[in-house]
């Protein structure tokens, strides 16, 4: 009988490791098999799963309230798994440096917490290993596989969505533009300078909330297909980048949005009564509630020219499976277990932050809350930024391209520009796929 065991344990290694390279057909089955209602304890039935380890690791963004939100996940996972799950603070900033030294010398965790757009950088640094989400993949929201999908594979459990939406002053607006036009006329009737009172603001020489005024004119980042991304095709100067561009130079020309507006100027002015529209993350809610009130409301972005939803910029946050991980399968169980569909609504509750499953907009607490279904809605027509290492590469050029769009530049020259310094910067810093 032992001997029958031992070899059991042995062929159950070898398919976890063979699982752990990657999604097949063997680990697209075994999860099937697996099936069963999500809310429950995640994962195989024990008899599929190599011997329980006594801790798991969780390296988790050092937030006080991301951390209590785990915590409290986590325990439910001890009392019905018998295995103690150990979360060490470290600032998302800093686990790729810090587990590439500890995870080599076995002091690393088990699990960790990045956004996506590090994905390229970490499995390129050989520091992550792809999961198997089975049959769990369709609970998840398309953009957010999408954007833990790289080279092929997919990286990481989505726990969290983000991207912006417009907020508006309901005491100064009656209801949500719905069109590009009726917030430009918003723009046009409520833009005072001299009083600094203004209809719309947002931060129009910075990419990541300008770029669906790009894309939705058909500009792109990089050429994609099925999450695969042609460095050398950059899309920010074509025509559709070039209409874009002179979209936002027009709030500038006609004073809607001031040259010296920052971010801390354009909050107070919003928290101070004075603005009736601004483009913005959700992580501004709760000041701009202390600040106005329930005259806050939040919509998703309003509908382009051409009827099109503009596609923000979406930010997927998940839990990667460390390489040097000894406990994979049960690593990806916890996973499961902290994603699944109720304990994503105690991590939103707990934490504030949106979750990334399919189902969560239909969740009570985000449905009849006005602001963040607003959020959730803005999400479905996002799109992930590119998890490239060479997308670090485009932010600096793209926002100075901006500032001088912003000061009546020429836009086609200086995106024709932007766009070389982009590749000459992918070049010189040898990123690539």
């Amino acid at each position: 009988m032992k001997k029958w065991l031992g070899m059991l344990f042995a062929a159950l290694l070898i398919i976890g490791a063979l699982a752990a390279c990657g999604p097949d057909e063997s680990g697209q089955e075994d999860s099937e098999a697996e099936g069963g209602d999500t809310t429950e304890t995640e994962g195989s039935s024990e008899e599929n799963m190599p011997e329980k380890p006594e801790k798991l690791t969780v390296w988790m963004n050092a937030e006080e309230k991301q951390e209590d939100a785990l915590k409290d996940i986590t325990a439910k996972y001890t009392e019905e798994n018998d295995i103690e799950v150990e979360i060490v603070p470290v600032s998302m900033l800093d686990q790729i440096e810090k587990l590439d030294v500890e995870g080599p010398a076995g002091n690393g965790p088990d699990i960790i917490f990045q956004p996506h757009d590090r994905i390229g950088d970490l499995v390129l640094k050989g520091l992550v290993d792809p999961v198997n989400l089975g049959d769990k993949e369709s609970e998840y929201n398309e953009t957010a596989i999408d954007a833990v999908t790289y080279d092929g594979d997919i990286w990481g459990y989505p726990a969290v969505t983000e991207t912006y939406a417009l907020f508006y002053n309901k005491s100064l607006v009656d209801e949500a533009p719905e069109t590009m036009e009726d917030l430009m006329t918003i723009a046009e009737n409520d833009t005072n300078a001299s009083e600094d009172k203004f209809g719309f603001l947002m931060e129009g020489a910075n990419f990541y909330f300008t770029y669906p005024f790009f894309s939705g004119n058909g500009a792109y980042v990089f050429a994609n297909e099925d999450g695969n991304y042609d460095i050398e095709d950059i899309g920010l100067n074509n025509e559709g980048a070039v209409k874009g561009g002179e979209l936002i130079q027009s709030w500038f020309d006609n004073g809607y949005i001031p040259q010296d507006l920052t971010p801390d100027i354009m909050n107070g002015l919003f928290k101070e009564g004075k603005v009736s529209t601004v483009i913005n993350g959700p992580w501004m809610v709760r000041e701009y509630q202390d600040a106005i009130g329930d005259d806050l409301a939040a919509a998703p972005l309003p509908l382009l020219e051409n009827g099109e939803n503009p596609s923000s910029f979406v930010g997927v946050k998940s839990y990667m499976l460390s390489y040097y991980s000894e406990n994979k399968e049960w690593a990806e169980d916890l996973m499961a277990f902290i994603t699944n569909s109720e304990n994503a609504m105690t991590y939103y509750d707990m934490a504030g932050e949106m979750p990334a499953r399919a189902d969560s907009i239909e969740q009570p607490e985000i449905a009849e809350d006005e602001i963040m279904s607003a959020f959730a809605e803005q999400s479905t027509y996002g799109e992930p930024m590119p998890g490239v290492p060479a997308m670090q590469q485009v932010w600096d050029p793209i926002n100075d391209a901006l500032s001088f769009i912003s000061k009546g530049e020429p836009v086609d020259e200086v995106l024709d520009e932007a766009v070389q310094i982009i590749q000459d910067n992918i070049e010189a810093s040898g990123a690539g796929q």
